[in-house]
């Protein structure tokens, strides 16, 4: 389609960030105009198309239904645009912006990165690690892995693993109560982050019920990297994922007492908006991760939980 000298594109690029938005004001902003060179530029889009796009209430602005069908495919469209023209720089200092949920960049990402930086080296990446979800309108973020139950809608939600969670500690915690020969033993220490609904269904699936673990909490931590350095220190029992600390299990500063690991609930996920769907950075980084997950010797190695009554024989027999 050719596109003729009254088409609106300059007012659809004001809906776009009204839409996104929702505010005049915010959108005048972001694009250096005024509000009342905003509320031009929607006027002339509404009238080319015939349509209110907006419905002005006091104090705020809703999307008309056919505003709401339009806005999508002008902000696919404009994202698309971007992309082009950024293939088309082919920029030497092309910077790829990942958000991550705080363990899988500390303890997996950050190791592996190395590789992918060899293999782009045109490509500069900016890793951040976040406990937030990622709005990607607002966080100038390329690229995020978050764990939860997606897909999400406007976004690609590409899967990337499925971790386990078990009880660690230190050795010298466990020697202290003369090991840790029985989930039960466990009751006797401090527990790290007791409110974790992990710790519950851990030990329903150990078949340890009527748990009180408030009593014998110590910490409570935001994220596994740290509940493992406080279970490292020797400051209480972490549940956390082996795929994360295997170095540490294997150096002998944690200890996994039992080999029950029960699976999280949801995977973990990358995920970025569908517009940017063809960016060659994003294809190139996916393309590696999915590559680097599968050679990982722990990812290789991770498999589904025993039967309970097969792994209650090994527990009690240790």
């Amino acid at each position: 389609m050719k596109l003729s000298k009254q088409f609106p594109l300059n007012a659809l690029r004001v809906f776009e960030a009204v839409g996104r938005l929702g505010s005049f004001t915010r959108a005048g902003e972001e694009l250096g105009m005024t509000q009342t060179a905003v509320s031009y530029q929607i006027k002339l889009l509404e009238d080319n198309i015939g349509e209110m796009l907006f419905l002005r209430k006091p104090r705020q602005i809703e999307l008309t239904d056919t505003g709401a069908r339009l806005l999508p495919k002008v902000s696919e469209a404009f994202g698309l645009m971007v992309d082009a023209v950024a293939s088309a720089r082919h920029a030497s200092g092309e910077t790829l912006e990942i958000h991550s949920i705080p363990t899988f960049a500390t303890q997996w990402l950050a190791k592996h990165l190395g590789s992918f930086q060899l293999d782009h080296s045109n490509i500069a990446v900016r890793l951040l690690r976040v406990n937030k979800i990622t709005d990607f309108a607002r966080d100038g973020a390329d690229i995020a892995i978050r764990w939860g139950d997606g897909p999400w809608p406007g976004l690609v939600s590409h899967q990337l693993i499925r971790a386990t969670f078990t009880p660690m500690l230190s050795p010298k915690l466990a020697d202290s109560i003369g090991g840790v020969h029985q989930p039960s033993d466990l009751m006797k220490l401090p527990i790290i982050s007791p409110d974790d609904h992990w710790w519950k269904e851990w030990f329903s699936a150990a078949g340890v019920q009527n748990l009180a673990l408030k009593g014998n909490s110590m910490n409570t931590f935001e994220a596994q990297d740290l509940e493992a350095s406080a279970a490292i220190a020797g400051q209480g029992v972490a549940i956390i994922s082996p795929f994360f600390f295997r170095e540490e299990l294997a150096s002998g500063r944690l200890l996994q007492p039992f080999p029950l690991a029960c699976a999280a609930h949801a995977p973990i996920w990358m995920v970025y908006p569908h517009a940017r769907r063809n960016a060659p950075k994003i294809r190139a980084f996916q393309a590696w991760i999915d590559k680097a997950l599968a050679s990982d010797e722990m990812a290789a190695t991770l498999a589904p939980p025993l039967p309970i009554p097969e792994l209650q024989n090994d527990m009690s027999g240790a």
